[in-house]
């Protein structure tokens, strides 16, 4: 019985957070739209320019593939030094392993995110 429980900690903090992330945003963009409103009410003049960069998302930063792929690499070498602790603990290199190859997808994901900032486009 005891072991069940970890398991649904784990997705309900789960749907918790992708809680919280709607609620927030959801509650960002109300808030918006009432300022729009109570100064359209107010007799403010809306320009269509402001209008524009209302609609339009924030442009990402040019850095943020280099930022994740640094993220995913830090993910997948703490898995592999984790395992490498247990292993050098119990005297095991099997646990060694088994992490090294849990940690090959984040390092897979940190790779494509470094060669997705090499090729994009920087012009300042």
């Amino acid at each position: 019985m005891e072991g069940t429980w970890v398991p649904i900690a784990m997705f309900a903090a789960l749907a918790v957070i992708l809680t919280f992330f709607f609620w927030f945003r959801y509650r960002s963009r109300s808030e918006m739209q009432q300022t729009i409103r109570a100064a359209i009410d107010k007799g403010q003049e809306l320009t269509p320019e402001l209008v524009e960069s209302l609609g339009k998302p924030a442009t990402p930063s040019k850095d943020k593939d280099l930022r994740y792929s640094l993220i995913w690499f830090a993910i997948a070498i703490s898995f592999s030094v984790f395992g490498a602790a247990i292993g050098a603990a119990e005297a095991e290199d099997e646990v060694f392993l088994i992490m090294t190859g849990i940690a090959a997808f984040p390092f897979m994901l940190g790779l494509a995110y470094l060669i997705m900032w090499k090729f994009t486009e920087r012009t300042q």
